[in-house]
C-alpha cells in the first residue's frame, strides 16, 4: 500500500475484509460455493468502486475476486508498478 501510494496521482482504497480463500479451503470442490459466497462482499465493494485497477497481496485471493467479478482483472503489485511507469 506504501508503495502503491508514491505513485503519482494515484489513490489507494484499502479493502480489509476476507477473500474466503483461506489457503486451501477454496480450492477444495466442497468449499468452492461457499468460498465464494464469503468473497462477495469483497467483490462488490471492487465493484463499486471507480478503481482502475485492482490487486490482492494473495495471488490466489485476487484469482477468486476476479471470478467473482463481471468485469475487470487483477494485477500484481510488481506488474501495476511497471504499468504506471511505463516498463
Amino acid at each position: 500500500k506504501e508503495v502503491l501510494e508514491l505513485v503519482p496521482d494515484t489513490e489507494v482504497l484499502l479493502i480489509e475484509r476476507c477473500s474466503g480463500h483461506d489457503g486451501t479451503y477454496a480450492v477444495k470442490k466442497e468449499n468452492y460455493v461457499y468460498a465464494k459466497k464469503i468473497c462477495q462482499p469483497v467483490v462488490g465493494r471492487v465493484e463499486q468502486s471507480d478503481a482502475e485497477h485492482f490487486i490482492s497481496d494473495c495471488p490466489m485471493a485476487s484469482e477468486l475476486i476476479e471470478a467473482g467479478m463481471t468485469q475487470g482483472r487483477a494485477k500484481s503489485a510488481f506488474a501495476l508498478l511497471r504499468y504506471a511507469y511505463g516498463i
